[in-house]
């Protein structure tokens, strides 16, 4: 029986110019390049120039996913961005890379599910597909965690970095089977019990300011192996894949030892995992489009390829994906 599905059509991502080492970060607070290195597996992070916005970076990436593409911003229909440090408390970002992008037709809306958001923004803009009610979606993550970091604390701003990916969706008649190309299935959950695991302390309501990001970096590592390796099992399940068959694994890139952890408890072999924490530090939602960006221009990804992806942030939010490229 013939369905709908959403097919991944172009790929995009943009780094801030400025580039911030383990020896720059040294100078800011009582760290050093081995600590860093050796607790979270990062170099090096690109950190957001003075004036430019999380709407800035998630155009640059728009615009590349669109050329890549072959699609005008005329054809797109739906914009959505996770993005949990927005140019405004409101409108929405996704509104400003809608306008300047040129997107004149259907809806655009941010989604805040931190460092989950790409993948809730994925599952998202799949079910408007599927439902009809848009033809074809730009999905972008975004950020500028920079600008939401307590320099003086080394457990965190040593993190983050800023950074913009985004793909296009084009939603096409398939034959409903497993073997069919785009979005085979996804998983999204949460759990507000932990919500202080990870969390920025301030906001309109609250605090009547931006605030910083805290984190309790054991428990959630704590949780983070279990609840994606749990939820990728379900969206394997849903399929009838094995995590064996999988040909490209591609994880939010939060710290080495959680992406390690995942792929061992899966039996992922090393060369199936693409990392790029090293270089970007943990860029929350836009990591995971940063990282299949890579991957691409790395030709590690192939038409036909089984290509897995999951993430998990504050709230506790978690979901994955499965794509056929």
């Amino acid at each position: 029986m013939a369905i709908i599905r959403s097919v991944i059509r172009g790929v995009g991502a943009y780094l801030p110019k400025r580039v911030m080492t383990n020896e720059d970060m040294s100078k800011i607070v009582d760290t050093t390049d081995d600590w860093i290195i050796e607790r979270t597996g990062i170099k090096a992070r690109h950190i957001a120039a003075d004036g430019e916005l999380t709407s800035d970076l998630g155009i640059a990436a728009a615009k590349q996913a669109l050329v890549r593409a072959g699609i005008d911003p005329i054809d797109i229909d739906l914009v959505i961005c996770a993005t949990a440090t927005p140019d405004r408390t409101f409108p929405s970002t996704a509104v400003r890379i809608q306008h300047e992008l040129g997107v004149t037709k259907g809806a655009a809306f941010d989604i805040q599910a931190v460092c989950s958001g790409f993948v809730y923004g994925l599952a998202t803009a799949d079910n408007f597909l599927k439902a009809g009610q848009s033809r074809r979606a730009l999905v972008i993550g975004a950020e500028t965690f920079s600008r939401i970091l307590d320099w003086e604390d080394r457990t965190t701003c040593v993190l983050f970095g800023d950074g913009a990916g985004a793909v296009v969706l084009e939603a096409q008649t398939q034959f409903g089977s497993r073997e069919d190309r785009g979005i085979l299935a996804s998983q999204l959950r949460s759990d507000g019990r932990f919500e202080d695991m990870l969390y920025v302390d301030g906001g309109p309501s609250s605090t009547m300011t931006t605030g910083h990001l805290r984190m309790n970096g054991r428990e959630v590592f704590r949780h983070a192996v279990q609840k994606i390796s749990g939820v990728i099992e379900e969206t394997l399940v849903m399929t009838g894949y094995a995590a064996s068959e999988i040909d490209l694994f591609v994880p939010h890139q939060a710290n080495a030892r959680i992406l390690d952890g995942i792929a061992k408890k899966l039996s992922i072999s090393p060369e199936r995992v693409i990392k790029t924490l090293e270089n970007h530090g943990n860029t929350s939602a836009a990591s995971i489009p940063l990282a299949l960006n890579q991957a691409l221009a790395e030709q590690k990804i192939s038409e036909g390829d089984l290509v897995l992806m999951e993430a998990m942030g504050g709230g506790f939010t978690w979901g994955a994906a499965l794509v056929r490229w």
